[in-house]
């Protein structure tokens, strides 16, 4: 066996039994599978059945094993034996599972005729120079009267302060806890940090920012949280808060289709709640928006007014209501109570906008911008990070890579950017500087839609500087109260 010669190039992967066989790399683990793994240059760690050299996945390489692997058709990255197929498919990882009763069909999915939605979208190069000047001037008088530079809100958390003054914590990871305590501070300077809430993370990944929340609050009570993610996640927090007094709750579905009022903790409590999210990505975070304000608090209030006939019969019986306690929280529920206490969101990846989820949409209309415009200015978007890439540090670059989790890496955005910045041919049209300027209006009048569409539905809404932005080229925390939310307001 020793002699042995790899597999054919261009296989990818070849079995190894002898160390110098495998350019020099040490020989398997004993007890482990004897392949080697070209892609990452490395053996295989699975175990294999008593007697053999190889896991199940690479049976295949055993000369006296005649029974055939073949990919499965749910998921072709791994393969199945040929006559457990049937049996595998019953158990796969990736079949289709039982959809939770929170699951609705595009309840927030927004646009839903689809004359309205462009089959093709041009590439911003197609454009002729007379073209890209026109579409220049539409941005330009949009976003006439929007204030180009925001306000600078870039706070802190006590609850951050002993893992920002860790030095074992790298480069990367003290990036990710100066945003993280902004956005806890901003949240403490809105009063949405307290007792009696429950929290949805939008995008939660890892679970971080809930982690974070939930340290501030360890005094708090009635305190729930859920994490909204759809994809399945490694290392995740959720562990470190196993309690019995609250709710740690992960739920694993599309925020297009999430109907927070199906939601058991949401039916059973009457507790207002804070939808917060770090770097929501691109149509995410107008899905999440759509899920708070229209879905969640829509609905709340008209299943609260079919129900208030046959609850109230006399007035003295709503003032008994209305200043009655809530047994879990001991907090007044006052007739101005809102189902949703507060938002603060970290925006990223504009060029992921689409228009048919944008929230913005008759924002965009009543300035004289459609679809068309709308599929340019979201591409164009990615112009406002293109030029700076060249004055962030080297640690900003590798930060993409060293995470784990794509939600948790807020630069994620920069990798996809590179198509959107390199795929057209204008450097001879624009400088950098004029583009980056553009890039900018654009990102400003996508998120100023975002504004209206809430001041619209009676909130008090803002967009701000949260961070720095060597620290994160998306930079800009989008927040909302309600106008008269029960929610004190801070004291001169």
């Amino acid at each position: 066996m020793a002699g042995e010669p790899p597999a054919a190039a261009g296989s990818g992967e070849r079995w190894v039994a002898e160390p110098a066989a495998a350019g020099g790399l040490r020989a398997p683990v004993p007890g482990r599978c004897g392949y080697f793994v070209e892609r990452k240059k490395r053996f295989c760690k699975m175990i294999p059945a008593q007697g053999r050299r190889f896991c199940g996945e690479h049976g295949h390489q055993e000369e006296e094993n005649d029974r055939k692997r073949i990919p499965c058709p749910l998921d072709p990255k791994h393969t199945v034996y040929e006559d457990q197929l049937q049996k595998h498919l019953k158990k796969c990882n990736s079949r289709e599972k039982p959809k939770p009763a929170y699951f609705v069909q595009d309840i927030n999915a927004g646009l839903k005729d689809a004359t309205e939605i462009l089959d093709e979208q041009l590439p911003i190069s197609s454009l002729s120079k007379e073209e890209l000047e026109d579409l220049i001037r539409k941005l330009k008088k949009a976003s006439n009267g929007l204030k180009p530079i925001l306000k600078d809100q870039t706070l802190s958390h006590q609850a951050l302060q002993e893992a920002l003054n860790d030095p074992k914590n790298g480069e990367s990871a003290f990036k990710h806890l100066k945003q993280q305590a902004s956005i806890l501070g901003n949240m403490e300077k809105l009063h949405l940090l307290g007792s009696g809430r429950c929290f949805i993370e939008f995008g939660a990944g890892r679970g971080k920012l809930s982690h974070w929340v939930d340290i501030a609050l360890q005094d708090a009570e009635n305190v729930h949280f859920l994490l909204v993610e759809r994809a399945s996640t490694r290392f995740k927090v959720d562990g470190k808060h196993r309690k019995r007094d609250y709710i740690f709750e992960r739920l694993q579905v599309d925020i297009q289709h999430l109907c927070l009022n199906k939601v058991p903790i949401l039916e059973r409590e009457k507790l207002p709640v804070v939808g917060i999210g770090k770097h929501l990505c691109g149509a995410a975070t107008d899905l999440a928006l759509r899920c708070l304000v229209e879905s969640y608090a829509t609905q709340y209030d008209e299943r609260n007014e079919e129900s208030s006939p046959k609850r109230f019969k006399s007035d003295k019986t709503d003032t008994a209501f209305n200043n009655s306690t809530d047994e879990r929280s001991g907090k007044n529920v006052s007739e101005n109570w809102k189902p949703v206490a507060g938002i603060v969101i970290a925006l990223c990846c504009h060029h992921r906008c689409q228009w048919k989820h944008y929230v913005g949409r008759e924002f965009f209309i009543t300035v004289g911008l459609g679809p068309v415009e709308f599929n340019y200015f979201q591409r164009m978007t990615s112009w406002a990070t293109c030029g700076m890439r060249e004055t962030i540090t080297e640690a900003s670059t590798i930060d993409a890579k060293s995470e784990d989790q794509s939600s948790d890496t807020e630069e994620h955005d920069q990798v996809n950017n590179k198509i959107e910045c390199g795929s057209d041919s204008l450097q001879g049209l624009l400088t950098v500087e004029e583009r980056k300027q553009i890039g900018r209006l654009c990102k400003l009048l996508i998120d100023h839609g975002r504004i209206k569409y809430l001041q619209q539905r009676g909130y008090n809404a803002a967009l701000q500087y949260y961070t720095d932005s060597t620290v994160s080229l998306e930079n800009v925390l989008l927040t909302a109260v309600p106008s008269q939310s029960s929610v004190p307001q801070p004291t001169a």
